[in-house]
């Protein structure tokens, strides 16, 4: 059977949408938030080290942050992960049309509802996280019938399944872990829209299509830096981005380089200490 690294990270204050934020830069394949710890997972394959996670809590130390923390590693099977998630994800009402919830869940749709089946395993976007949330949001607010959409970094695949299921007519969706590829398809197939939704191992530089109408990127602050020429290459004209993974903190830096590639700001969208950002392309 599979097995996953798992490193338990105990940090006073307790913050922890803050350091979870931080700690997505890592090559993590998930984050479970407990009553005064993170439990973070990866693949046993991964290069991720105790040392990794020591020196970016280091980094929040020096920001003032936090004052001290503690990371102990253990090693764990996949199905134990999966157990404990069973237990923890519940159905979110993320706005009053949109409803996410894993398929061992009942749920009764109101009226106008839309339901997103998820079954997160490994992959980050369950719905719970604040900038999954503000994504959807603002999905819901920009989409546009007939689009096509490019979601970047799609994790579990809900924002690819979201717009199709908003409206729009096709999407891409692309990560570079085999993980979230293999747990975006079954999401896929669970809501129906595997005839709609593509999804593809790679990463964003390598694909060929361009002219989407919208696209999508909930990853962290580094990477979104990273991709802004490439971002603003697949973009037609007159399209909409819309942004998140991102700290308040990282409001102008991404604000800043996103406009000197050629993207216009639309709107800025806060939940607690996150950020969710909307351009236009001129």
């Amino acid at each position: 059977m599979k097995k996953f690294k798992q490193f338990n990270i105990v940090f006073e204050p307790f913050v922890p949408d803050l350091v979870s934020g931080e700690l997505w830069e890592l090559n993590i394949t998930g984050i479970d938030e407990r009553e005064s710890e993170l439990v973070v997972y990866s693949d046993e394959s991964s290069m991720l080290t105790k040392e990794m996670f020591e020196r970016i809590l280091n980094k929040i130390i020096s920001e003032n942050l936090i004052i001290s923390f503690n990371v102990t590693e253990t090693e764990i099977e996949n199905k134990n992960w999966n157990e404990e998630w069973e237990k923890k994800i519940q159905v979110i009402e993320v706005t009053d049309k949109i409803v996410i919830k894993p398929s061992f869940k009942e749920y009764n749709a109101k009226k106008g509802q839309i339901i997103i089946t998820i079954d997160p395993k490994m992959s980050f976007g369950t719905g719970e996280h604040q900038t999954t949330q503000l994504m959807l949001q603002l999905i819901e607010k920009y989409i546009v019938k007939g689009d096509k959409v490019l979601d970047v970094g799609t994790g579990t695949g809900i924002l690819a399944i979201a717009s199709i299921k908003l409206g729009a007519a096709r999407a891409l969706a692309i990560d570079n872990d085999e993980w979230c590829f293999n747990n975006a398809n079954e999401n896929v197939k669970i809501n129906l829209v595997e005839d709609k939704i593509r999804i593809q191992l790679a990463e964003i530089h390598e694909i060929q299509e361009k002219n989407f109408d919208l696209i999508l990127a909930n990853i962290n602050k580094n990477v979104l830096l990273s991709i802004a020429d490439d971002v603003y290459s697949k973009i037609k004209k007159t399209g909409r981005l819309i942004l998140s993974g991102l700290l308040l903190n990282d409001e102008k830096e991404v604000i800043n380089k996103y406009t000197s590639v050629g993207f216009q700001l639309a709107e800025k969208k806060y939940k607690d200490e996150w950020l969710a950002i909307v351009f236009t392309s001129a």
